[in-house]
């Protein structure tokens, strides 16, 4: 991944309760179009212009063609608020975050692929399943309504659901039942995401659920799919995570955390 700053200049007078908004909005629009990732952008004034900071999946994730309809009429919104389209500068590589998939840089296509995120991840929480990096959003067609928002909302969610339960002080048992059951409420909407994505790719998607607690280690490996009740234990663990994977249910899974060497 990639840290870039972008330059709004401003083209006319403008004051900031005029351009704050359609930076925001800008920005917001880059986000759930997967071109920007994180959820903070530090943005300040320099020489005449706004700056603000943002870490990017690719050197070129900016370009217009990875835009959706949504960040061209964002880019509209910065026009009348007296403000350029911004202009990109490189800063370099973010040396503490994943690397992104290259499939799609080498013009090859994930075999399947499996949305995974966690509290401490800001990349991408599509996930080629064959090298386990992060796919940009961008490179998928629209989810919903023009961008990728409902996929980035629903991260937020299991991000935020991760956070309580790791932290243990306060609703853990109901944030660990929506993170780690089938049936709840975000593995529904996570499943829901997976299938449509595999409609619009032609890609096996598989949905990530967490998994702590249990009674043995012995227990835990036999313990049968969520979904089906069929086999699903795998014969070496994948990417020194998932233990078990579910081809039909379409469900991968770790050996309870509480166990896993």
């Amino acid at each position: 991944m990639y840290i870039l700053e972008l330059n709004f200049e401003c083209y006319r007078d403008t004051s900031l309760g005029e351009a704050e908004p359609a930076i925001v909005n800008y920005l917001d629009m880059l986000r759930y179009q997967g071109q920007i990732l994180g959820r903070e952008f530090p943005t300040s004034m320099q020489d005449g212009c706004f700056v603000s900071r943002v870490v990017c999946p690719e050197q070129d994730s900016l370009h217009p063609d990875n835009q959706s309809e949504q960040v061209a009429l964002a880019e509209q919104g910065l026009h009348q608020a007296g403000l350029l389209a911004p202009k990109p500068h490189l800063l370099g590589m973010d040396l503490l975050s994943d690397s992104t998939d290259p499939c799609g840089q080498e013009g090859e296509r994930p075999s399947w692929m499996l949305l995974y995120t966690s509290f401490v991840h800001t990349c991408s929480p599509l996930r080629c399943g064959d090298h386990f990096a992060p796919i940009p959003l961008y490179r998928l067609p629209a989810i919903a309504n023009g961008d990728h928002k409902q996929i980035i909302k629903w991260q937020e969610d299991w991000e935020a659901c991760d956070q309580l339960q790791m932290n243990g002080s306060i609703a853990e048992h109901a944030v660990l039942h929506e993170i780690s059951e089938v049936g709840s409420r975000l593995q529904r909407r996570g499943s829901d995401l997976a299938r449509r994505l595999e409609g619009l790719c032609g890609i096996p998607t598989y949905y990530y659920l967490y998994r702590v607690g249990g009674l043995s280690k012995a227990a835990e490996l036999a313990r049968p799919c969520p979904g089906c009740g069929g086999d699903w234990a795998l014969a070496a663990p994948l990417h020194e995570i998932f233990d078990f994977k579910c081809d039909p249910c379409r469900l991968v899974s770790n050996l309870s955390w509480d166990f896993k060497d």
